[in-house]
Parts: structure tokens; C-alpha cells; sequence
């Protein structure tokens, strides 16, 4: 009497490995999209931050300004996030305010992050860029 010995025959592999293939397909650009709404997090906090400190700036000197070493940071521009996905720097605001007036907290995406463009601050509390979560 024959023993049959039995297994998975390549066309069930081939089917099992397609699905799984699929299954990546959908699930990675979902995960992609996570991945950068947490590094924009990472931006929109230390905008926050900066912001915060140029208010403090505003009360003691009645100015904001584009030096971010005025602030107590180590760099005068293009100060890094974190983890590097994003570059904050102080500009004056658009239309030619004095930064008397008005100051403008620009983060600038950095790698991969770009996809989803810059993100803007102004001391009057307007927003440019993709701020959604």
C-alpha cells in the first residue's frame, strides 16, 4: 500500500503569496499617510513652540523677530524638528508688515515629508499648509 504524502501544491502558494501581495498594496499607502501626519505633528509642535517663544519676545521687546537665536534657540534659521522632517524658520509676514506687526513661522518639509508641502504660522493665527489630521 502507498503512503500519499501531502502538502501545498505551488498554485495554492501562488495563491496564498498573490493575496498577501494584494492585501500590501492596500495597506502600505494607508500606513504611509499615518506615518507622515505624525511627522507633521512633530512640525506643528515645535511651530507651537517657537511661536510661544516669539510671543514672549513680543511682551519683553514689543517686536517679533527673524533671528530665532533672539529666542534662546541654537540656530538662527532652519532650526530642525526632532527627527529632521521638518526645517522652522521666522519670516516677516506677507504684504510688507513690520515685524512689529506681525511674524510668520515657516516649516519647511524635509525628505519624504515633502509630499505634504510647508507648513505657515502667523502671530495673527492664520495657518497655510495641509494642518488637517
Amino acid at each position: 500500500m502507498k503512503q500519499r504524502i501531502e502538502g501545498f501544491s505551488l498554485i495554492e502558494l501562488m495563491i496564498v503569496v498573490a493575496i498577501i501581495a494584494l492585501l500590501a498594496m492596500i495597506a502600505y499607502p494607508s500606513y504611509m499617510d499615518t506615518v507622515r501626519e505624525t511627522r507633521r505633528t512633530e512640525g506643528v509642535a515645535l511651530m507651537n513652540k517657537v511661536m510661544q517663544a516669539q510671543e514672549r519676545h513680543f511682551i519683553n521687546n514689543l517686536t517679533y523677530t527673524t533671528d530665532l537665536t533672539d529666542l534662546g534657540f541654537a540656530v538662527a534659521a532652519n532650526l530642525p524638528s526632532e527627527n529632521g522632517h521638518y526645517q522652522i524658520s521666522a519670516q516677516a509676514c506677507a504684504g510688507g508688515l513690520p515685524t512689529d506687526e506681525c511674524i510668520n513661522i515657516v516649516a519647511t518639509a524635509q525628505g519624504g515629508q515633502a509630499v505634504e508641502g510647508n507648513l505657515g504660522l502667523s502671530s495673527r493665527g492664520e495657518k497655510t499648509g495641509n494642518w488637517e489630521d
